[in-house]
């Protein structure tokens, strides 16, 4: 069977030491859709690593690695992950895979976003520039270039194809310096693509169900945050490919069939990082101290991220769409300073309290309802076991537990491998 690992926020939830942390029970890890943007941290003996776009069970020796097909892939930033992994002794030869048909981001990808988030001015929707939101348009324009036309004999008239359609569309946007950035995102590019060519690439689609019909248990890891879901999340301040749990289908070629359990995470708060609606955020010190305490600044990025309080509203939505069967609960250390945790459990919205999301966020005069819970003043980062928890603690999960109708059954007490408490 399959089983989901997804974030249920807007990103950022921590996927990355959860997936690390259950993928010794699975024979095949394999991300479905997102590309570099994504940032999933891991500390591997002690060392902080940032994992873009190579799935996170990389550092198990009997776990196989796919790189699917609704992924999209930068050849550049992949050799310079997999040098960083090969750097700390991991062979990617004997356990990473590549679908072939994964889309490629190409250095005009990556012009083309700059030229249109400069165009946007004020509307900028907080793109992290590194071409993906082009790329997935090239893809359903069924224009795009796929990994296996790398290994093809016509790969460089192809892309010089693609190269001339975007030529023609960045001479519509007044920007100046893109042919510099082009020129040396070129040479990169070409220079990675040997790398790409000897690396495992199959076809997707049959590598995985073969390995499903031998008995192997797969972990599907999603990338982003299911509010940022291009269908259902808060548009268009959303990214470009489907973060829930449809998108696995899709993204990896199974059947519905074989999805078994849908793990969700969140954080015990939340955060967002670039533009669109937040209803929860805090723009006083409650936020600076939540950023501070979680040392909110992106994996990939390094931008602050927005802060609030946990939004139950929005995770019983995620949670619908998703089907999710259990949930994890990360950073729940970093509310441990605080006197008072508050969680937004419906919208007031022109006087009117609902506990569904609208139509459009954006533009809307959001007031959180809160409940109020009662802090702890224990550290919580040391406990080894859910029941050693404050009382306090564990009246906030259980609240967060019963409001969705789904049971929390991981808290995450810190950024280390061993900091995770199973219910």
């Amino acid at each position: 069977m399959v089983d989901v690992l997804l974030g249920l926020q807007w990103g950022d939830e921590g996927k990355g030491k959860i997936v690390d942390y259950f993928a010794g029970r699975y024979d095949v890890i394999a991300r479905f859709q997102g590309g570099p943007n994504a940032g999933h941290t891991l500390y591997v003996n002690g060392q902080k690593v940032v994992l873009r776009t190579i799935p996170s069970g990389v550092f198990h020796d009997k776990t196989i690695n796919l790189i699917g097909n609704g992924v999209v892939l930068d050849p550049v930033a992949f050799k310079k992950e997999s040098e960083d992994i090969a750097a700390l002794g991991i062979d990617l030869t004997k356990n990473l895979f590549i679908a072939e048909k994964t889309h490629i981001i190409v250095p005009t990808h990556r012009a083309l976003d700059k030229a249109s988030e400069i165009s946007k001015g004020h509307d900028k929707i907080g793109s992290t520039l590194k071409g993906i939101g082009p790329a997935y348009m090239d893809k359903t324009g069924r224009n795009g270039l796929r990994v296996g036309d790398v290994i093809s004999a016509d790969f460089k008239t192809l892309y010089e194809k693609l190269k001339q359609k975007h030529l023609q569309m960045l001479s519509q946007y007044n920007v100046e310096g893109l042919d510099a950035d082009i020129e040396a995102w070129e040479k990169e590019f070409f220079e990675a693509i040997p790398f790409l060519q000897q690396m495992n690439i199959v076809s997707g689609e049959y590598f995985l169900n073969e390995k499903l019909k031998a008995g192997k248990k797969v972990l599907a890891e999603g990338a982003q945050g299911s509010m940022l879901d291009v269908d259902f999340g808060t548009y268009p301040f959303v990214t470009s490919s489907n973060t829930i749990s449809a998108g696995v289908c899709t993204g990896l070629g199974i059947a519905p069939q074989w999805i078994k359990e849908v793990i969700g995470v969140t954080k015990a708060y939340c955060t967002r990082v670039g533009s669109g609606p937040f209803p929860t955020e805090l723009h006083d010190e409650t936020g600076e101290q939540l950023r501070a305490a979680g040392h909110e600044f992106g994996a990939v990025t390094g931008r602050p991220r927005r802060c609030g309080w946990i939004d139950l509203v929005a995770l019983n939505y995620t949670c619908m769409l998703s089907g999710v069967t259990q949930l994890v609960m990360t950073k729940s250390d970093v509310l441990d300073e605080f006197d008072e945790v508050l969680a937004c459990t419906a919208y007031d919205i022109n006087g009117q309290q609902t506990k569904q999301l609208p139509f459009q966020l954006n533009g809307l005069e959001v007031k959180p309802v809160w409940e109020s819970f009662k802090g702890w003043s224990d550290k919580t980062a040391t406990c080894k076991q859910f029941n050693e928890l404050p009382s306090e603690m564990k009246t906030f999960v259980e609240a967060v537990d019963n409001y969705l109708g789904v049971p929390v059954k991981y808290v995450s007490n810190g950024p280390g491998r061993d900091q995770i408490l199973e219910r």
